[in-house]
């Protein structure tokens, strides 16, 4: 059986770098693993309890949740937004601790990764996401990090996939995470 791995992409920008890293981790994925990139978040309504109701929550949140149910680990891609995490990334988040007690994340291993265009790649939103996702329920693995600083000049004219040292980087990643699906327990 194959190991399925939700990536949440915190950026909806049509060219989003961070978007191309996910796409390049779904072909580095090891043999026993599957990533699947999550299509919707710009459709999911911002956290509210009033509609989070059993029977009527919104359709994008309600399959965001189903989705995250059959996954056995969560791969985030988070730019940096003013020094923090996105918005569409941290209403996911907001979305899958809900209801309480059934976190879509549950005790799940989740890393935290990402470029940015500033010169730290945006390890402060990565870190940020960290926080959430913890306090959400996901078992994070603190020592998988990855962040690529300059990605606007970086991947101007190259796709991740095509750079050898991302590529790389992103492989361990995944392979880690891939292996930790066994020890979250």
């Amino acid at each position: 059986m194959s190991v399925r791995i939700l990536a949440l992409v915190g950026s909806l920008r049509a060219g989003s770098t961070n978007r191309q890293l996910a796409e390049a981790a779904v072909q580095v994925a090891p043999e026993g693993a599957d990533v699947t990139v999550f299509e919707g978040l710009a459709e999911i309504p911002f956290y509210n309890e009033d509609i989070d109701v059993e029977g009527s929550v919104p359709a994008a949140a309600a399959k965001l949740r189903e989705t995250a149910q059959a996954a056995d680990a969560f791969l985030l891609f988070s730019p940096e937004y003013n020094g923090t995490i996105p918005a569409v990334l941290k209403n996911a988040i907001d979305w899958l601790s809900r209801p309480y007690g059934s976190s879509g994340f549950g005790g799940k291993p989740v890393a935290v990764i990402g470029t940015a265009f500033g010169q730290y790649g945006g390890v402060w939103a990565q870190d940020e996401a960290r926080k959430a996702v913890g306090i959400a329920g996901g078992k994070v693995i603190e020592d998988i990090k990855l962040s690529i600083p300059s990605s606007v000049t970086r991947f101007a004219e190259t796709h991740p996939s095509d750079d050898a040292e991302v590529v790389a980087q992103l492989t361990e990643v995944v392979a880690r995470l891939h292996g930790n699906v066994g020890a979250a327990a």
